[in-house]
């Protein structure tokens, strides 16, 4: 743990170039560095890794980049006190390192290597720990490409990403992201763009570039945004397609097919925040017929003209679960790919067969310090179907009681970001179990804390 926070300290200097470089992105390929063609400052080596020409003309360059977070964690009564417990905490480190080349305006190709590491955690899992391994290694083909219009194919390992990541999402508060081998046609012009692709999902394991598609699991679909449009200001459409050959859900397995259609309503203002989505998905697990849905809302306002900015939020969400046993049907949601820690770290809760209601209120202290604390409450939505995590396994049946309510939660965290290149979290949580817990395991309340180090280059 001493070396790795020497590591993280030597990086910090990198803060003196925080004012000449755009912010970083979620998904470091997204960045654009090609403005450093016109730079002719000498002598700065962080330009020169941001931007190192391969020719006089510098239309072809390479610019590299990476990530490099370490966390510690504790966890009191982990799982509601099922199985082994840990009393010491854990420490998870987590290090990108990518090279990106472009050769004109027509191609580029993009590799990124991951190593996620899981210390003093008892019996890591993938999500936790994948050594060292490929996450991303695609090759862009630019046949449009300037004045708003674009047309790319890229072919390769890569990371998917779509609206709010309820469904498709990098993955990225657990230790190891997810990404897909597969091909993606990418179109767009003025307020509009389009994504297609079709790609099988990549098993991380827990060895040195062992990695592989899973070809028991296709993934593929279209997604559409329109943006400035009259009142609602955006609007996201989209149609997903899964399959995957050994499904298991609290009344059904097999084989499943799943077809997700869903709407996405989304905007800011100065003050007020919106973003509501409704999904539907229809197909088949086994000789059972799907007819699930759910539906969200996520707004907040925020009083700019008070001391803190202090921001009231209120996120709601009804996703069904199976109405009864032993019938033709299955109504359990199944969330595709979401964000891993998806209602916190210290919740294994996945979004199928739940009520969620969830009021937050923010702080911003000072400019680069923002404190957030929320209140999450959980019911399953059937009586008659168990809960899940966020990949669909079951965590508790339904047959252990007709208690719908879960638990409540209370969270909350500092975030600390002193320049674009570091990032600091401080957070805890404690989540009070209710009938439906404690009629299905031990059912303990969970106490859980952590701190974050994060720095980008």
């Amino acid at each position: 743990m001493k070396n790795k926070l020497l590591l993280l300290v030597s990086l910090i200097p990198l803060s003196c170039f925080a004012q000449e470089y755009p912010s970083f992105k979620s998904s470091r390929q997204d960045e654009d560095y090609s403005f450093l063609k016109k730079d002719s400052t000498k002598g700065n080596w962080y330009k020169t890794m941001k931007f190192l020409p391969a020719d006089k003309s510098k239309n072809i360059y390479f610019s590299f980049g990476g990530d490099i977070r370490f966390q510690y964690f504790y966890a009191k009564n982990e799982n509601w006190g099922d199985g082994e417990q840990d009393n010491d905490g854990y420490v998870l480190s987590r290090y990108f390192l990518h090279t990106d080349f472009h050769a004109g305006k027509f191609f580029r190709a993009f590799v990124q290597v991951q190593s996620s590491l899981a210390d003093g955690r008892i019996d890591p899992s993938p999500i936790d720990q994948n050594p060292l391994d490929v996450h991303q290694a695609f090759a862009d083909f630019n046949f449009i490409n300037e004045n708003g219009k674009r047309l790319i194919v890229r072919a390769g390992r890569q990371e998917l990403s779509y609206g709010s990541q309820r469904l498709v999402a990098l993955r990225d508060g657990p230790n190891n992201r997810q990404s897909f081998d597969g091909v993606k046609v990418m179109a767009g012009k003025e307020n509009v763009s389009a994504d297609l692709f079709f790609s099988h999902y990549v098993v991380a394991k827990d060895g040195i570039f062992d990695d592989n598609s899973n070809q028991d699991r296709q993934f593929w679909g279209s997604y559409f945004v329109f943006n400035k449009i009259p009142v609602v200001k955006n609007i996201d459409l989209y149609y997903l397609g899964y399959e995957r050959l050994k499904a298991n859900f609290n009344d059904a397995m097999g084989k499943e097919i799943r077809h997700s259609l869903g709407a996405r309503i989304w905007g800011k203002s100065e003050s007020w925040r919106y973003d509501g989505e409704a999904v539907y998905q229809f197909g088949d697990v086994g000789s059972k017929d799907i007819n699930a849905w759910t539906a969200s809302i996520n707004t907040g306002y925020r009083f700019n003209s008070i001391k803190f900015h202090p921001e009231i939020g209120f996120k709601t969400e009804v996703i069904s679960g199976d109405k009864y046993e032993g019938d033709s049907k299955l109504q359990t949601f199944n969330p595709l790919f979401p964000r891993g820690a998806y209602f916190g770290l210290a919740s294994v809760i996945g979004p199928s067969n739940l009520i969620d209601l969830h009021p937050s209120i923010s702080f911003e202290i000072t400019k680069n310090i923002d404190w957030v604390v929320d209140y999450d409450m959980f019911w399953r939505y059937s009586g008659n179907d168990g809960i899940y995590a966020p990949n669909t396994s079951m965590i508790y049946p339904s047959n252990t009681t007709t208690k719908k309510k879960i638990g409540n939660q209370l969270e909350s965290e500092i975030i600390w970001e002193p320049t674009p290149f570091l990032y600091f979290r401080l957070e805890a949580t404690w989540f009070l179990a209710k009938d439906y817990i404690k009629a299905s395991g031990i059912g303990k309340n969970i106490f859980f804390t952590g701190i974050t180090s994060q720095v980008r280059f």
